[in-house]
């Protein structure tokens, strides 16, 4: 059966990130992600992820300056040791929540020297997140919603992911921006299956629920479940109005969330 995550994000963003986190079991989601959580204390999330029976799957490393339009440190030359503070500061956030994989954002960054700092940037967060069983994630985003972003495509991210040969460094997949920027998106799954370490969904293109726009997400799931893909898929969608308003396609999906938990 196909399970789904609740990107927090974008998902009841007017309540605080326990409440969040609770509103999610209540709609019946399996698993939780974030953005940045890190003005939220750690005893609190971690006591509603408790209270849930939730696992948190993923969150990101801070974004830098964000007056100044950044975007992620780890590929910008000459920032390492910003960018080493804010994976430093993110898998010790991760860990204290037992959440299972943070995401090293590249930034706005181009060439040969930008590579080259993120390799080793993303060897740094690797050697670092082993040590707590913690994954490293890479995603490519749409150069519409993030022009100059270092990390364009699924086949850049898997030469990075393979030619630094680390274990737990792996492919962030968003169906959102993979159809945005190349499409074929069944091919493009069973092709990097094997680096994929979390998926992500939302409607093409406006970015909303995922019952509308050019891709047939039903057919997505099952293209999934063949696979034999079992982690939850992540909901990172901006709801058209509010988000319980915005979950007809996960009462249709997964049936009365209710039922399942068993209430």
């Amino acid at each position: 059966m196909t399970r789904f995550s609740a990107n927090l994000g974008f998902l009841w963003t007017e309540l605080s990130l326990p409440k969040a986190i609770h509103a999610a079991a209540e709609a019946g989601f399996h698993a939780v992600e974030c953005h940045w959580p890190y003005d939220t204390p750690v005893e609190e999330v971690r006591a509603a992820l408790k209270q849930t029976n939730l696992p948190m799957l993923a969150l990101n490393t801070r974004r830098g300056d964000v007056a100044a339009g950044e975007n992620g440190l780890a590929a910008m030359p000459g920032r390492k040791d910003e960018a080493r503070n804010a994976i430093d500061e993110a898998i010790g956030y991760a860990n204290a929540i037992s959440a299972r994989n943070v995401h090293v954002m590249a930034g706005f960054a181009e060439g040969e020297l930008a590579r080259q700092t993120f390799i080793e940037n993303l060897q740094y967060a690797s050697l670092q997140a082993a040590e707590h069983g913690i994954g490293i994630l890479v995603e490519p985003l749409n150069t519409y919603d993030a022009p100059g972003y270092f990390l364009r495509s699924t086949e850049q991210a898997r030469e990075l992911i393979l030619e630094t040969g680390l274990t737990n460094l792996r492919l962030m997949f968003d169906c959102y921006h993979v159809q945005l920027m190349e499409g074929d998106l069944s091919h493009k799954l069973e092709k990097h299956f094997e680096i994929i370490g979390h998926i992500q969904f939302a409607s093409v293109p406006d970015r909303g629920p995922p019952d509308a726009g050019e891709v047939n997400f039903p057919h997505i799931f099952k293209v999934l479940d063949d696979l034999g893909y079992q982690q939850p898929l992540g909901a990172e969608y901006k709801p058209r109005t509010s988000t319980n308003g915005s979950l007809g396609w996960l009462k249709t999906t997964i049936g009365d969330p209710f039922a399942l938990l068993g209430t």
